[in-house]
């Protein structure tokens, strides 16, 4: 039997209200609209609690992704050869880098955002993403954004 990659596809309607607002307020942080998480929850009306209990775990998923961008976040461990390991997934899915920003690593872990371009249809991003999570020393990989393709 096929191990599944922890990810499901489920209707807007099947969602508890309290994860939508969780996606909302990230939204409202992401887009400098807000500057505080207490302002976020406030806007969104739900709990502080909510918010972080599931603010790692719910975002949007983007269909059709072939043909277009995407961002990739996600903590890598500070360890020689990682960031290669990582790129080197990526390289092999035949997504295409067009950006790579990462932090100062800060007790042994940094933060990275990778922006891909996906040309090819068989490539799946949640496939992707999973096999970077799987690495050791990759933590909280998210498929956090999509643009419409670059020209």
């Amino acid at each position: 039997m096929k191990e599944h990659s922890g990810y499901y596809i489920v209707q807007r309607q099947a969602i508890p209200e309290v994860l939508i607002k969780v996606v909302e307020a990230k939204k409202l942080l992401e887009s400098g609209r807000v500057r505080t998480v207490n302002e976020a929850v406030a806007k969104v009306d739900i709990s502080r609690s909510s918010f972080y209990k599931y603010k790692d775990d719910i975002y949007e998923f983007h269909d059709s992704l072939s043909g277009s961008t995407f961002t990739l976040t996600f903590q890598i461990d500070d360890e020689p050869g990682l960031l290669s390991d990582v790129l080197g997934i990526i390289a092999r899915s035949g997504a295409n880098i067009l950006t790579i920003h990462q932090s100062i690593p800060i007790d042994g872990v940094a933060s990275l955002s990778v922006s891909l371009q996906v040309i090819d249809e068989g490539v799946s991003v949640t496939d992707l993403s999973t096999a970077i999570g799987q690495r050791s020393g990759v933590h909280k990989v998210q498929i956090s954004g999509r643009g419409n393709g670059v020209s």
